[in-house]
């Protein structure tokens, strides 16, 4: 007990002493500390968690309550006083996509929780929370300034935040395991040894890494598919925690069962060479325990035959003891497991092994299967004529059966029971080894995609779209043949596999029949739905060794048949082959391109049609490949969308457009307050951290948010304006000009345009080349440019060409606009010659001298 404790006579000295009667005063300053920082962390925590939006709060409210519901379910480690739970998985998933202010918050209600669940002192409970807190925005902030770098240098990569999350954990777990460790070495007055905590400590460590992977594969995983994917996720995890926990307690069970065993033999061993009536009263006991173990027993000759049981084997067969009595042990047996298990019986008669164990499935009473854990091991009892085997049979169905669910979960689709894409794999690698062992063995792959899915979801809501899956699944499945295996994929598409063809024209056949079946009406929530299918077809013929390769080039024909109008099959050739072959390795040489840097930026300019000022630029990205030369857009942007090098390519685009505009701005008052459009795709805008990624390339460039416009093409937005409003309302906050491009294409609605944070409308080009007097294209121009200032948003041309065009548009109103007529798009190197020139006739108007026009023709 400490001095102050001793000597308490304020009532400042009775709370210490009734806190912290062994706490010393380096202890007690070091513990009032941690508290007060921790308390201050939390301030500050709840207020920045507080201003993000309501679908950032819920998903982080989610990720904490999961963290510290966890902590209450720990999984201890068998023969350790060690265990571990799935909270710190969310608590970095949170950090991943929140920052770490709402992570703190999830390491502190998780780390209450687990200080409530393992001591009863006060000091920890309130300690602990601050420490986990102080650790996370120490060990988060560094990870922060990690990727930040990474990303500032261009070398941010799914590894490398895989790599960085791992580090990031070990860094968290040392942090908050010394800030913990020092109460107790203050206490004891002792030095404190990094190493020995960390010995005590090393494989939690591990643990720490291992939930940090898990954390950044869901992050990645979220990033493709949406935060949905956790619904799935989190009672996954949930039952494979309950498995281990219950296969921990097992193997608890079969440790006390071992160690009762060797207790057993040690004491007849010892007890042997004592007085008759001593080894009665140790035969009896032995009796007594056999009898009235929670485990089922039974003694068994050599040879197999049951001579005893007690009541918890007979229970578990749920038969009587005497009926057991003379049965041989392998009739107990299912019969697939009976061969094992006489084998095993034939080995120990004939003295090969002493003991051994086997996990097999008996036969109860009432006909069920019943999955035992079985022990077999010599026993030598005294007064026994032949030695005998000591069996014990442990109920293990229930574990067996959770694993099952976990191996229907993993390999099927939990909506339609067929199995998924991961189990076709398995599938369809057995038919390609079966095809190129004997070519005879032909098979074929459809890949089906319905016309029409989206269209249900869409107008019925996704509980109609799950019906709508159900129901042609079951469809598809009822006219394939027994044999043949039915797959999804994902969302609205299918596989199937048809084995052993004796002709090509049999799939074609099966492909036509679906699509019959298929076309026939369905019935969804009381609407009468009729729908169609895409299918692409190939086959072995082709000499296929991977499964992918299967799938990608009936994939690659379904699309075939969506471009020849749907509702139809189409088979895969060689033509489609190289063309894919070609995308392919333009996909290897633009991720090249990427990391190389080997892609630039030109810069449209764009003016004001009346007073011809220069007022900005669109950014456009360039590709000149070394050997190819120059790669347009509409080749490589495609690609990117397809492959996910969208993401990165946006990033750059938008990184160097910033830097160079704000480089121009400071030229001088002339150029201050010209701007910047850059354009982004359907991908970007359903990338939860796309604001996140436009707010690092504005700040990197000390650029005001308001003179950067990003450009929406007109059909992306509105195929994604569900998904995208959130994000449109973030890139508002933000300050960001946001644009319509390629207006007058698509299908926007008024409703849609007066509601959505849009700032401008571009005019497609298509409207403007046709713009003639009296034209129907003039006239939908001028409807826009009417149109955009009744709604209040300005009206910028692209595609102006002819003097004429630029002539017509300037009469109209439109505001802005841009084209060859005024200037082609120019490298940064043009632009500064640009700006130069308007410098000079800015002078030269100053001092009342002839300018050339501004407007560059």
């Amino acid at each position: 007990m400490s001095e102050l404790a001793a000597t308490a006579t304020t009532p400042w000295q009775r709370l210490h002493k009734a806190l912290m009667p062994d706490y010393n005063r380096k202890a007690t300053l070091y513990w009032w500390t941690m508290v007060s920082i921790g308390v201050l962390v939390l301030l500050h925590c709840i207020v920045a968690v507080a201003a993000l939006p309501r679908a950032a709060l819920l998903q982080i409210v989610a990720g904490a309550a999961i963290a510290t519901l966890a902590g209450f379910f720990p999984v201890r480690i068998p023969r350790s006083t060690n265990s571990f739970a799935a909270g710190e998985i969310f608590i970095f998933l949170v950090l991943l996509m929140h920052g770490v202010p709402a992570a703190a918050l999830a390491a502190a209600g998780e780390a209450l929780v687990g200080s409530w669940r393992t001591s009863r002192r006060w000091t920890s409970r309130i300690a602990s929370p601050a420490m986990a807190i102080v650790s996370m925005i120490v060990a988060g902030s560094l990870l922060e300034l990690v990727l930040g770098a990474l990303h500032a240098a261009s070398l941010y990569n799914d590894g490398l935040l895989l790599t960085a999350a791992m580090a990031f954990s070990v860094v968290y777990f040392v942090l908050n395991t010394v800030l913990a460790t020092a109460v107790i070495h203050l206490k004891r007055n002792q030095p404190m040894v990094l190493r020995e905590v960390l010995a005590n400590f090393g494989w939690v460590a591990l643990a720490y890494a291992g939930s940090a992977t898990v954390a950044s594969l869901l992050f990645l995983t979220v990033g493709q598919s949406g935060p949905g994917v956790l619904m799935a996720v989190v009672p996954i995890v949930g039952l494979l925690l309950a498995t281990l926990h219950f296969f921990f307690r097992q193997q608890e069970a079969d440790e006390a069962m071992r160690r009762s065993r060797v207790e057993a033999v040690e004491r007849e061993a010892a007890q042997a060479a004592l007085h008759v009536q001593a080894l009665a009263v140790s035969e009896q006991r032995f009796h007594s325990a056999f009898t009235h173990a929670a485990i089922g027993m039974a003694l068994v000759s050599a040879d197999g035959e049951v001579r005893q049981v007690n009541r918890a084997l007979a229970a578990l067969l749920g038969q009587d003891e005497e009926a057991l009595v003379g049965q041989r042990l392998d009739a107990l047996v299912h019969a697939d497991d009976a061969g094992t298990l006489a084998a095993q019986l034939a080995r120990v008669h004939r003295r090969e092994i002493d003991a051994f164990a086997n996990e097999l499935r008996c036969r109860h009473h009432d006909g069920s299967d019943v999955w035992v854990a079985l022990d077999a091991s010599f026993f030598d009892e005294a007064g026994a004529e032949a030695e005998s085997l000591i069996v014990q049979m442990q109920d293990i169905t229930a574990r067996r059966s959770a694993e099952a669910r976990l191996q229907h979960i993993a390999f099927h689709d939990s909506l339609t029971g067929l199995p998924n894409r991961s189990r076709f794999h398995e599938h369809l690698a057995q038919a390609i080894a079966a095809a190129n062992g004997d070519p005879e063995r032909r098979f074929a792959v459809m890949f089906l995609d319905f016309d029409r899915f989206k269209l249900v979801n869409d107008s019925m809501g996704h509980s109609a779209g799950d019906a709508f899956l159900v129901q042609v699944a079951r469809r598809i499945r009822e006219h394939v043949r027994p044999r043949d295996v039915v797959a999804r994929l994902g969302g609205d598409e299918f596989a199937v596999l048809c084995e052993d063809l004796e002709r090509e024209a049999h799939a074609v056949t099966l492909a036509e029949r679906l699509q019959l079946v298929l076309g026939e009406p369905l019935q969804i929530g009381g609407t009468e739905i009729t729908t169609s299918a895409s299918i692409g077809i190939t086959f072995s013929t082709f000499g296929y060794t991977l499964p992918e390769e299967v799938l990608r080039d009936a994939d690659i024909a379904m699309y075939r048949a969506k471009a020849a109008g749907k509702a139809r099959h189409a088979l895969f050739d060689a033509g489609l082959h190289e063309q894919v072959s070609e995308r392919v390795h333009l996909e290897g040489e633009l991720r090249r391109a990427l990391e190389h840097g080997q892609l630039s930026v030109a810069y449209q300019p764009l003016f004001n049609l009346g007073s011809g000022r220069l007022t900005g630029f669109e950014a456009l990205a360039r590709w000149q490949h070394p050997t190819l030369g120059l790669i347009s857009p509409a080749t490589f942007i495609p690609i990117a969308e397809e492959s996910a090098l969208i993401a990165p390519l946006t990033d750059f685009v938008l990184d160097a457009a910033c830097r160079q505009l704000k480089l121009w701005q400071a030229r001088g008052d002339t150029f201050a307050d010209l701007t910047m459009q850059v354009n982004v795709s359907g991908n970007d805008l359903a990338h939860s951290g796309f604001a996140q990624r436009v707010t690092r390339a504005i700040v990197a460039a000390r650029l005001h948010p308001s003179q950067l416009t990003l450009e929406l093409t007109e059909n992306v937005l509105m195929d994604r304006v569900d998904g995208a409003v959130e994000t449109l309302a973030r890139l508002r906050e933000l300050g960001v000009s946001l644009s319509i491009d390629d207006f007058g294409t698509g299908y926007s609605s008024l409703a849609y345009l007066s509601s959505l944070p849009i700032d401008s409308l571009k005019i497609d080009a298509s409207f403007v080349r046709g713009m003639r007097t009296g034209s129907k294209e003039a006239e939908v121009v001028r409807a826009i440019v009417t149109l955009g200032a009744s709604l209040g948003k300005s009206v910028i041309a692209e595609g102006i060409e002819t003097e004429s065009q630029f002539d017509q548009l300037r009469r109209m109103g439109c505001e802005a606009g841009q084209g060859y007529h005024l200037s082609r798009p120019l490298v940064a190197e043009n632009v500064e010659l640009l700006l130069d020139r308007i410098e000079v006739d800015r002078w030269s108007l100053q001092h009342g001298q002839p300018s050339r026009p501004m407007l560059h023709h």
